[in-house]
């Protein structure tokens, strides 16, 4: 069992930056975020980033070089920060983790324990 929540979700303008927290404790290999957009269904979550125990990174393209993923396994948390803001990054940022084989890193189905989102709006 791992238990999953996420915190740091706010209203910013384009630009801006925030930095999401997310705690997973218990057995996990990885964890990672996912954003799910005004309107769309929980299966059109898209994966944003991940974060392997041994520290590799994967990023969406659409984030890659705006938001950096980083863990403190001491503390089982792990972090989102995002700069540069865009209107398109607004959705609720859910945090996921289980035991991932990260070749599919990007598929839901990998990630048996989830949060219960932050809120996060970009506004032009």
């Amino acid at each position: 069992q791992v238990d999953v929540a996420e915190s740091g979700g706010d209203s910013v303008p384009a630009g801006g930056s925030l930095r999401l927290s997310c705690t997973a404790s218990g057995y996990r290999n990885g964890a990672g975020w996912f954003r799910q957009a005004p309107g769309k269904e929980r299966e059109e979550r898209e994966a944003v980033a991940t974060i392997a125990k041994d520290g590799r990174t994967f990023y969406a393209d659409s984030v890659k070089g705006r938001f950096a993923i980083t863990q403190d396994n001491a503390e089982d948390t792990v972090y989102l920060q995002m700069n540069s803001l865009k209107p398109e990054d607004t959705g609720m940022y859910y945090c996921a983790a289980g035991f991932i084989l990260f070749s599919e890193w990007t598929s839901m189905s990998q990630y048996t324990y989830w949060g219960q989102g932050t809120q996060v709006t970009v506004s032009s």
